[in-house]
């Protein structure tokens, strides 16, 4: 049981991830690079969107 349960937290974490990321708007203008590698680390580190911290990455 506890294998099955461990394995779906990097899933839980993930959807919770691109929620948050889908809310605060990092998927509206997928058009650079810089722009889809802030989305990614917006879904990796969501709870630092949820503090207030702003991820972006210009290239």
């Amino acid at each position: 049981m506890r294998r099955s349960s461990a394995s779906l937290l990097p899933l839980i974490w993930i959807v919770i991830g691109v929620v948050v990321a889908a809310t605060h708007h990092f998927f509206d203008h997928l058009t650079t690079i810089g722009a889809i590698l802030s989305a990614v680390l917006a879904v990796i580190l969501w709870p630092l969107i949820l503090l207030g911290v702003k991820i972006a990455i210009v290239i």
